[in-house]
């Protein structure tokens, strides 16, 4: 067993699910369906509203950037306002400014509530995902994480088809309205929540953390897997043959849920045997499943690749939250979620764009072998990961 886990066979398994987890998923639903509800849709309102072709890209990249800024700054707010103000702040940033994107139809307008709406998301993965890290048994951190991964993809994998069919039968209004409202509802499981001050051990900001191998190193890995994460939502349509629209609604389909499963199953091995094991096999199956895209005039090949990389990335994003959260003390819950979502988000976007610029080069099937050996390139921090210290200042 890795001497970083703990020992989750000594006693009786503590309880999992409690009355504040299943109020902490009513937050976690609100503020993923807002999001994704709109992710497809405000691209195609800044568009349709005259913003001419770069309209949509300067929508989506301002919603990120903001999302990254405000993933940085949360864990400080956190410290000094408390879970439950953050939380709720977040909400209210991500439902509001929907509400009124419809009287937004100058370009100005959509990319303020685009940024609005990126701190507020910001602040509600960070400040929740930190709270969540405190509610969840140490002994089954790795199960509970994957619960967590569940519940959170199910927003994301019905709001981004349902967000874009329900533009086409209302129309864009009623679709920011329910966006806004959803997220503005689940302010109120918020005053359930607990908000207690985190003080145990010494505090650990997001500078600290990036400077500490033990939190960089996993960060990193994770981040090169959303690489392709990001590409393979993007451009997998684009690059499969045409023809093939069923293909790409299969893979896509195939991707997010071998990661659900995948999250599941290295939650519960992760407790059992340790999550460190567990990085390595999932960058290599990422960045095999990558490989296979080269195919893509192969449908087989297509969802089989999908599919290994949904596994790889799967477990690796269980390993390495997991890993994060188990090298610092409670104080730094909320650095470990800003720094693993930053990886994330930061991955997702580099990859899309840096991908994009490639294939105008090569060609998607090349574009697909090399972002696969750059993945390949993160065997070398997570190789390094297995000697990391347990904690952060420890």
């Amino acid at each position: 067993m890795d001497p970083r886990c703990p020992d989750a066979t000594a006693g009786a398994r503590p309880r999992l699910v409690t009355r504040a987890l299943l109020l902490r998923f009513v937050s976690m639903v609100g503020a993923s369906a807002s999001f994704f509800l709109l992710l497809p849709v405000v691209p195609r309102y800044a568009e349709a509203s005259g913003g001419g072709g770069g309209a949509p890209g300067v929508a989506t990249g301002t919603l990120m950037l903001a999302t990254v800024l405000g993933e940085l700054a949360t864990p400080r707010l956190v410290g000094r306002f408390g879970y439950r103000a953050v939380l709720g702040g977040g909400l209210f940033l991500l439902g509001a400014p929907a509400l009124v994107l419809p009287l937004s139809g100058a370009m100005a307008g959509i990319v303020a509530v685009c940024f609005l709406r990126g701190l507020g998301f910001a602040a509600a993965v960070v400040a929740g995902g930190a709270l969540t890290a405190s509610l969840i048994p140490a002994a089954r951190r790795g199960e509970g994480l994957a619960l967590v991964g569940v519940v959170s993809a199910v927003p994301s994998l019905c709001g981004l088809p349902l967000g874009v069919w329900l533009v086409g039968q209302v129309g864009y209004g009623p679709v920011a309205v329910a966006a806004g409202v959803v997220a503005l509802v689940s302010i109120a499981a918020v005053p359930g929540l607990p908000d207690r001050e985190v003080t145990a051990g010494p505090s650990v900001g997001v500078v600290a953390g990036l400077r500490d191998g033990a939190l960089r190193q996993p960060a990193a890995v994770f981040g090169t897997t959303a690489l392709a994460a990001g590409i393979i939502v993007t451009f997998l349509p684009l690059a499969v043959a045409s023809g093939s629209a069923g293909v790409v609604a299969v893979a896509l389909f195939v991707q997010p849920l071998a990661s659900v499963v995948a999250r599941w199953v290295a939650g519960r091995y992760g407790d059992r045997r340790g999550p460190s094991r567990l990085v390595l096999p999932g960058l290599l199956l990422s960045a095999a499943g990558t490989l296979g895209l080269v195919l893509t005039d192969s449908p087989v090949a297509v969802v089989a690749g999908v599919a290994v990389f949904g596994t790889g990335f799967g477990i690796v994003q269980n390993a390495t939250l997991t890993l994060m959260y188990a090298r610092v003390p409670a104080s730094g819950y909320g650095t470990v979620s800003a720094l693993w979502n930053v990886a994330y988000d930061a991955g997702m976007g580099v990859g899309a764009a840096g991908f994009g610029v490639v294939a105008g080069w090569t060609g998607y099937p090349a574009a697909f072998a090399v972002t696969a050996v750059l993945m390949a390139g993160a065997l070398v921090p997570a190789r390094r990961d297995r000697t990391a210290g347990p904690r952060v200042g420890g």
